[in-house]
C-alpha cells in the first residue's frame, strides 16, 4: 500500500515538473534554421517585443497595435534576413564596440524618471536588460555591415538631384501649411467649454484672455505630418477665424484657433535638393539593401518548420 502510494505520489511529481515546464518547452521550439544558427519561439518573441518598445517611443493606442499587427505577418521573414545581415557581418570581421550598446541603453534610460521605472517598462515587454542590450548589439552590427557593404558605396551626383527636380517639378510643392492658435485651458472640462462659447460668439479675444488667464502657443502645420489624428481632423476643417471645440490631451483641454491658411507654393531647385537628395539616398539604400540580402539568401541554408506559436 505504502509502494503504491510513493508510485502515485512519483507520478504527479513527474507530471508537475512536466506541465510547469512547458512554457520553456515551447519558447525553446525551433521555428527556423538560418545557416549554422537557430531561430527559437523566444527569439521571435524578443523580437517583437523589442519593436515594440522600440515604436512604443513614436505610437501610442490604436496607431501603435495596428502597426504591430501589420508586421506580424512578415516577422519571421525580417527577423531571417537579419540572422543572415549578422552573419556576414561576423565574416567580413566587423566588430563592434561596445560601449556603442552602453550610450544606446543609456539613450533609453534617460526617457524615464528612474531607474526602477526603466525596468518596469521594460518588463512589461516581456525584456530583461540583458534581452535589450542583445537586441541592441544585433542592430548595431546590422547598421555597421550595412555602412561598410552599401551605404558607404551609394553616391549621388548633383546631375541626379537636377533631372529629378526636372521632371517631378509639379510634385515638388510645399504643401498646404496652416497658422493655428493652441490655447491651453487646463484640466476643467466645464471652463473649457465656457471659453469656446465665448470665443466661438466672437468676442474679443484679449477680453477672454485676461479674463481666464489661458496659455497660447502659435504653431505652423501640415496635413498628415505630426498632429495627432482627431486634433489635425479638427484643425483642417476648420474656416479662418474659427475656433475648435475643446480636446483633451492628457489630461489638458485644448482650443485650436484657425488664424491663416498658406496655399501650396512650388519649391525651387535650391529649397528641394536636401530633399531630393536624402529621397535619392534612401532610395539607393533600400535597393543596395535589397541586393544584398538577395545574394545573402542565395548562398543561405534556410528552413523554416511549423510555427505553431505565433508571437503575441
Amino acid at each position: 500500500m505504502i509502494k503504491s502510494r510513493i508510485i502515485i505520489k512519483s507520478i504527479l511529481l513527474c507530471a508537475l515538473v512536466l506541465f510547469c515546464r512547458l512554457p520553456a518547452y515551447a519558447e525553446d521550439k525551433i521555428i527556423a534554421i538560418v545557416n549554422q544558427d537557430i531561430i527559437t519561439q523566444k527569439d521571435l518573441n524578443d523580437f517583437l517585443n523589442f519593436t515594440r518598445m522600440q515604436l512604443s517611443l513614436e505610437l501610442k493606442g490604436e496607431q501603435l497595435e495596428s502597426k504591430i499587427q501589420s508586421m506580424k505577418l512578415d516577422l519571421l521573414n525580417r527577423l531571417i534576413e537579419d540572422r543572415l545581415i549578422l552573419q556576414d557581418a561576423k565574416k567580413r570581421g566587423i566588430t563592434l564596440d561596445e560601449s556603442r550598446v552602453r550610450a544606446r541603453i543609456d539613450e533609453i534610460k534617460r526617457r524615464y524618471m528612474t531607474d526602477a521605472a526603466f525596468q518596469k517598462a521594460i518588463a512589461r515587454q516581456g525584456l530583461t536588460q540583458a534581452d535589450l542590450e542583445n537586441q541592441i548589439r544585433e542592430q548595431l552590427f546590422m547598421y555597421s555591415s550595412i555602412d561598410a557593404n552599401v551605404r558607404s558605396k551609394i553616391v549621388i551626383s548633383p546631375t541626379e538631384v537636377t533631372e529629378f527636380y526636372e521632371k517631378n517639378k509639379e510634385k515638388i510643392k510645399i504643401p498646404e501649411q496652416r497658422q493655428i492658435l493652441s490655447i491651453a485651458i487646463g484640466t476643467d472640462e466645464r471652463l473649457a467649454d465656457e471659453i469656446y462659447r465665448d470665443l466661438n460668439k466672437g468676442k474679443d479675444f484679449k477680453e477672454i484672455q485676461d479674463k481666464y488667464s489661458f496659455v497660447t502657443n502659435q504653431m505652423m502645420v501640415i496635413e498628415n505630418g505630426e498632429l495627432r489624428e482627431d486634433i489635425e481632423r479638427a484643425v483642417f476643417r476648420l474656416e479662418r477665424g474659427q475656433v475648435s471645440k475643446p480636446i483633451e490631451i492628457n489630461g489638458t483641454y485644448y482650443i485650436f484657433k484657425l488664424e491663416e491658411i498658406i496655399s501650396p507654393q512650388q519649391q525651387s531647385l535650391s529649397e528641394a535638393q536636401e530633399d531630393i537628395y536624402t529621397y535619392l539616398f534612401e532610395e539607393k539604400l533600400q535597393k543596395g539593401v535589397a541586393r544584398l540580402l538577395e545574394e545573402l539568401k542565395k548562398q543561405a541554408y534556410i528552413k523554416i518548420t511549423q510555427q505553431e506559436n505565433p508571437p503575441k
